[in-house]
């Protein structure tokens, strides 16, 4: 068959025949002059300066039948639609598939592919490799994206967002936090990310309550490979990634591997890092099934710059901290171990399972100044007429956990218009953490090893679901979601003091999901789904609690409405959303004895706003522009601020209670927007400008604007040439000069506050970014 296509110039969108979802990371290849490139994450591809004549373009995909046809290039029309049929074999995308959205799901979601994380990773974290995608705040502790980092999305902190890797829980279990500093150069194993805001289609794990990220790791190279990448720049940064995979064996096996090695002296004084991390991976393709084993670890170093610079301080010396002891460093290590089954009899049945093992262990180091002998269970010593109740010292506080269990997903299709999922976890944890002193001035009758706290903790999380998609007409997709999760919970020991500790709680919570999408044709499509999650308090919230105060699980329900569009020219979405919580966990101005801050439920609180993304090609193969914005209200209908007095002797004399009503949710901005401008002035190269704005944040509940992270516009501007030399598959060099107009801002920080003698007395503190910064990659693919 062929096609005249026009000009010399040929582009197109590859689709999923089934739902007209695109199809990302597709091989279009042009045949005979084996031009190839990879669909993105609309699922469009281009040609520049294609000669007229006759050619064979091929598309292949992973896990769809291979596609093609003969064409005619030379005037006419110039783009092409073609859509693929699934194939019956099994491929890594199974294991996530009940967990992704796509374009029938009506949530709201961003696709990251492999080649942008590539694009982005020059050595910071993951985070930073977000940092583009709508509603999205990164931070970095060290000031740099080395280290300590992490992200908000939608307003919400890292303990809210749901984080998967392979639809393995990675937030833990207990703070529900999620530290990458776990897992350095984890991007360097990812195949792609969906992001998801709001409530989404979370399963496995805590629930989301602003936003979800699904990582999926290295999927099935069909071809040998090895690529080395090298990093370096400002702040003695440094990283060394090696990487190598097999292909597909005999039609069988395949292996992957990587190891990185990343290096940083940080922004912040001697906010440093040294870490490490692994991954391997096997995978056995059978006829109908695949079985997959992934192995990975990271291990830091890293020296601790959590204190923040005090207010006073940001405008003279903003790579202040606090921390001169020469240990002073967080000691780390996890590791991770995910196996993986997968049977597909036929087109309507896919059956999944996988085993998962995460052990972690650590501690950090603390020198502490003139602390009472009380807090670590000490007598005082007794001299003569003199008596020592405070002393100088060094101490380590430990965790050693373990998280396991297994999930699983069976999905029946039977008939093109209906699909059921029924899928569920069983995940338990077993933690303990101790504290040790290791050195004191005066050391009482402490001995090497003697614990001044120890506790334990237990946590069983079971889940089940049943998902429905179905859809009565070609315009209209409809999906059903019901879960029922049951937590049980408990902890024991002693806390610093030592004070005895102990608790337990119970939860069931039903979480249902339900929506609709409206196709008006392959190219626009309106959706609305309502969403309801609940999810339990954190270790802390029971922990730092005040004497006889329980806090409540919160509850949110979520309601998204959004417009998806595209063309040839521009592909983009608009949504609205509301998220009203009910008995939401915020700051009250509290903090415990390591600078956490202590939360308490407020009633009733919400977020609402608006979010838009677009992709425009201004000129076809040679400009691009991405856009985002998103413009938000974030409110507490009424919120009471707790404020400590002390004394002129600083004893503590009792608390203040200062009420509030819509008052703004603490670290979220109305506005936050994001730009990148793309020049391809020849095919190998690429220069883009990447820009971010993020309105105000205040560091509490109180509006206070005296209590504020100023608003931010960042530019960053990055270059990037490929090439193709006779001794290696492909070469890239890039550099990325961050922050190029110098702007002095803090993206994260806290505030304490209390009241001394009668007068109120307000601490802020920031964690500054790097002003101008730069960081150069040299990737060599064999």
């Amino acid at each position: 068959m062929g096609s005249v296509l026009s000009q010399n110039a040929f582009q197109g969108t590859v689709l999923v025949a089934a739902d007209g979802s695109p199809v990302i990371g597709a091989q279009v290849l042009l045949l005979p002059v084996n031009s190839g490139v990879f669909t993105d994450t609309e699922g469009r591809f281009s040609f520049a300066k294609i000669a007229p004549g006759n050619y064979e373009l091929v598309i292949t995909a992973l896990g769809y039948e291979k596609f093609t046809r003969s064409l005619t290039l030379g005037s006419g029309d110039n783009s092409l639609e073609v859509k693929l049929l699934r194939t019956v074999a099994v491929t890594e995308e199974v294991f996530i598939s009940a967990l992704r959205a796509s374009a029938r799901t009506a949530t709201t979601y961003t696709n990251v592919t492999k080649e942008e994380i590539a694009k982005n990773n020059f050595g910071q974290d993951l985070p930073f490799l977000l940092n583009q995608t709508p509603n999205t705040v990164v931070t970095s502790d060290a000031g740099n994206g080395v280290g300590y980092t992490g992200l908000r999305i939608r307003g919400s902190d890292p303990t809210r967002t749901n984080v998967t890797v392979n639809g393995i829980p990675l937030n833990d279990a207990e703070s529900h936090g999620t530290y990458w500093v776990n897992l350095p150069d984890l991007a360097s194993s990812v195949d792609n990310i969906q992001v998801q805001r709001g409530v989404g289609t979370s399963t496995n794990g805590s629930a989301a309550f602003g936003a979800s990220l699904n990582i999926q790791t290295t999927t099935l190279n069909p071809e040998p490979y090895a690529s080395l990448t090298n990093s370096v720049g400002s702040f003695n940064t440094l990283r060394n990634t090696f990487a190598l995979g097999t292909g597909l064996l005999k039609g069988k096996f395949s292996f992957d591997g990587r190891f990185s090695l990343l290096r940083s002296d940080g922004y912040i004084d001697r906010a440093s890092s040294d870490l490490s991390s692994w991954f391997l991976s096997g995978s056995y393709f059978g006829k109908k099934s695949l079985l997959k084993l992934n192995v990975f670890a990271g291990k830091e170093q890293t020296y601790q710059a959590w204190w923040g610079v005090p207010e006073a301080l940001l405008a003279t010396d903003r790579t202040y901290n606090y921390y001169t002891y020469e240990n002073e460093t967080d000691n780390y290590q996890q590791n991770h171990y995910q196996l993986f089954y997968t049977w597909k009899p036929g087109q309507k049945l896919d059956v999944n399972a996988a085993l998962h093992y995460t052990y972690g262990r650590g501690y950090y180091e603390q020198y502490r100044n003139d602390e009472d002998f009380a807090t670590y269970g000490f007598a005082p010593l007794v001299y003569a007429d003199t008596t020592i109740a405070t002393t100088d010292l060094i101490r380590r506080r430990w965790l050693d956990n373990h998280f396991y269990g297994g999930i699983f997903s069976i999905t029946y299709r039977p008939n093109t218009d209906l699909e059921l999922s029924l899928g569920g976890g069983v995940n338990r944890y077993d933690g303990s953490n101790f504290g040790e002193v290791i050195w004191a001035r005066y050391a009482a009758q402490s001995a090497i090893g003697d614990r001044f706290y120890e506790g334990d903790s237990r946590k069983l999380d079971m889940n089940t679901y049943l998902k429905a998609f179905w859809s009565p007409s070609t315009r209209l997709s409809t999906y059903l979601d019901l879960q029922v999760r049951h937590i049980d919970y408990s902890y024991g020991g002693t806390d610093l003091g030592p004070v005895p500790i102990q608790g337990a709680a119970v939860f069931t919570f039903f979480n249902p999901k339900a929506g609709a999408t409206w196709f008006f044709d392959d190219r626009n499509q309106l959706y609305a789904s309502f969403s309801v999650a609940n999810r339990e308090p954190v270790r802390t919230d029971f922990v730092d609690a005040p004497e006889g105060n329980v806090p409540d699980a919160e509850h949110l329900n979520n309601l998204e409405l959004g417009y998806r569009f595209r063309n040839k020219w521009i592909s983009g979405s608009v949504n609205m959303y509301w998220m009203g919580y009910k008995n939401q966990l915020v700051l009250n101005g509290a903090l415990n004895d390591v600078g956490t801050a202590v939360r308490q439920n407020v009633p009733d609180s919400y977020r609402a706003g608006i979010e838009m993304a677009a992709n425009l090609r201004l000129v076809p193969d040679r400009l691009d522009l991405a856009l985002n914005a998103a413009f938000s209200q974030n409110k507490i209908r009424h919120f009471e601020e707790i404020i400590y007095a002390y004394d002129a002797d600083f004893n503590f004399t009792g608390t203040l209670v200062n009420a509030y009503t819509n008052s703004d949710i603490s670290f979220s901005p109305n506005v936050v927007a994001g730009a990148t401008l793309s020049w391809h002035p020849v095919s190998p190269l690429n220069i883009s400008l990447i820009s971010k704005y993020v309105g105000g944040q205040f560091l509490d509940n109180t509006a206070n604007p005296d209590r504020k992270l100023d608003p931010f516009w960042l530019n960053d501007l990055r270059v990037q040439y490929r090439f193709l030399p006779n001794w290696a598959k492909e070469v890239t060099l890039g550099v990325q000069l961050n922050n190029i107009f110098n702007v002095l801002y803090e993206p994260n920080g806290y505030t304490y506050n209390y009241q001394y003698d009668g007068q109120l007395y307000v601490e802020n503190y920031y964690y500054p970014m790097a002003s101008f910064n730069w960081m150069g990659m040299l990737t060599l693919k064999f």
